[in-house]
């Protein structure tokens, strides 16, 4: 006999206790193999594809996009068997739910699972290939059929139910230009909305003489769609007081960085350094061919040198067993701006890697931390924090401690200034280095010597060969 299990929503680890619900990749009635993924949610880390732990037919939802859900509460209900999955198959058209598994079903298989819930990282084996049932429409359920303008297909009214947008980005230019999305059907599969269905919507407004309008009987947009700032104020009036909830990856920054000044007696020392010498490296590597190296790379190799000598500031405080633990591999954080806010990815085993290595790793984390696409597993667990702030155009900083680690090295942008070199005044490339570290783990002697050795390889790169 079939049985209806419940999936909840998993631990996603380190902490995180709530999520966001983004997509629902499953319907109502659809069949479901194991580990196949049902829904795609937003953490303060990152965005994850959930998998389900249970093979079978879909008979409940919890949620609806936009909405946020707590770690254990229920996502989904799955019923499990054989006779389940052919009441799955089975089921008439027109988007009914499945019918009562339990009701007259006999010789059902037992109920599988993968045992292997825990998500953002996959499941250990390869999952099932997967079966949909997609509900099909009924005639009397159809809706209207859809004007074309210019090859792009706008609906006459909007229309319920969940929004089908997967890019964050299409969500967010539909919400600064205060576009309802509901009133859109996207030219992708399955009615999918693409930037360029936004992109069409926005010129066609502007070509009308005015910003896209919610009609009144429109359903109200998801939270996830709902303008998050006023239109701009007329120039001279007053402006509208603005309130922006501190949650998903502000919220987690927030936290962190007001626990960091909150446990970490911190302190800042700083010094300007000629990088001219460092910038003339990196061309000439650049200009023999084979892979770019760059520039954060290049620091990264200096951090990692600087912390084989001064390993104190490669550690952490474990304050219930007052230990200093000091890390015997160097995970590197690097600090990466996104549309979602600042997040921190971390190349691991950084200490490893040559230079070209390193370029590599942090393309490819920086890539995915704009698309929204880091695993917790590559934002948690580093050691050392690089801030390279002066893609900003600012000269200095005081960084903030990524708690729990016990340092970070600050970069400003490198700049032409005038600098004594060689006992003449000359134009020089000059960058200002910044070290917040954790007066727990050492004292101002091991932190100044951190620092100038840093300074020292960005004044003269030839510094680095001593240490390979």
């Amino acid at each position: 006999m079939a049985q209806v299990l419940e999936f909840k929503l998993p631990d996603l680890g380190e902490g995180l206790t709530e999520a966001e619900i983004v997509r629902w990749m499953v319907e109502v009635g659809d069949v479901v193999a194991v580990d196949q993924p049902v829904v795609e949610v937003e953490t303060a880390k990152a965005m994850v594809e959930v998998p389900c732990p249970y093979g079978g037919v879909v008979t409940a939802r919890f949620g609806e996009e936009g909405a946020e859900l707590p770690v254990g509460a229920p996502l989904l209900t799955v019923a499990v068997g054989e006779a389940a999955e052919a009441a799955g198959a089975a089921r008439p058209a027109g988007g009914q739910p499945a019918r009562d598994p339990g009701a007259g079903d006999e010789g059902a298989g037992e109920a599988k699972g993968s045992g292997n819930v825990l998500v953002g990282y996959g499941t250990s084996e390869a999952p099932a290939r997967r079966r949909r049932v997609r509900p099909q429409r009924t005639a009397a359920a159809a809706p209207a059929a859809p004007a074309r303008m210019n090859g792009r297909v706008r609906t006459a009214e909007p229309t319920d139910g969940p929004v089908p947008v997967i890019s964050p980005l299409v969500r967010r230019l539909a919400r600064q230009n205060g576009l309802d999305l509901h009133e859109l059907t996207g030219s992708g599969p399955d009615g999918l909305i693409l930037r360029a269905d936004v992109e069409y919507a926005l010129r066609a407004a502007a070509a009308q003489g005015g910003r896209p309008a919610v009609p009144e009987t429109a359903t109200a947009p998801h939270p996830a769609d709902r303008p998050q700032a006023p239109a701009p104020a007329l120039a001279g009036g007053p402006r509208a007081e603005v309130r922006t909830p501190l949650k998903g990856v502000r919220g987690a920054v927030a936290d962190k960085l007001s626990r960091s000044r909150r446990e970490i007696p911190d302190a800042t020392c700083w010094v300007d350094a000629d990088a001219t010498e460092l910038m003339r490296a990196r061309a000439a590597m650049n200009a023999a061919g084979g892979p770019k190296i760059s520039l954060v790379a290049l620091l990264a190799r200096i951090c990692t040198a600087a912390l084989a000598r001064f390993p104190e500031l490669n550690s952490t405080v474990d304050t219930e067993a007052r230990e200093v633990v000091r890390f015997g591999h160097v995970h590197l954080g690097f600090a990466a701006q996104t549309d979602r806010g600042l997040v921190v990815p971390v190349v691991r085993d950084a200490h490893a890697r040559d230079a070209e290595g390193l370029t590599a790793e942090f393309a490819r984390l920086t890539e995915a931390a704009r698309a929204g696409r880091l695993t917790p597993g590559e934002l948690t667990g580093g050691t050392f924090t690089l801030n390279n702030y002066g893609v900003f155009g600012v000269d200095g900083s005081t960084p903030i401690i990524n708690h729990p680690e016990a340092a970070m090295l600050g970069v400003g942008r490198i700049v032409a200034k005038p600098w004594v070199h060689e006992g003449e005044l000359a134009v020089r490339q000059v960058v200002q280095l910044s070290l917040t570290f954790d007066h727990r783990v050492c004292d101002g002697g091991t932190a100044g010597g951190f620092l100038r050795y840093v300074a020292d390889c960005v004044e003269q790169p030839a510094v680095l060969l001593r240490t390979l």
